[in-house]
């Protein structure tokens, strides 16, 4: 499994934020806005600060998504 942040940006452009803004105001570093714009793994830690700042739930701004390799499996079959 993988993770998809596709809804936290979504609720970002429904606050009318920017990442930057995001990054700013809950302080997390320029490198884990550029894992999460990756969607890349981070720690609980930061979706917690996330979840503070933009007062919401883990799953207003994270989902998990089968990964790329098998989803290419699964449409070989």
């Amino acid at each position: 499994m993988d993770v998809c942040y596709n809804k936290l940006f979504k609720l970002l452009i429904d606050k009318g934020m920017k990442k930057t803004d995001l990054r700013k105001m809950s302080g997390i570093s320029p490198n884990t806005l550029t894992k999460l714009s990756n969607h890349e793994f981070v720690s609980m830690e930061v979706l917690v600060r996330i979840c503070r700042t933009l007062n919401c739930d883990f799953g207003d701004i994270v989902e998990t998504v089968k990964s790329h390799e098998n989803r290419t499996a699964n449409t070989l079959k």
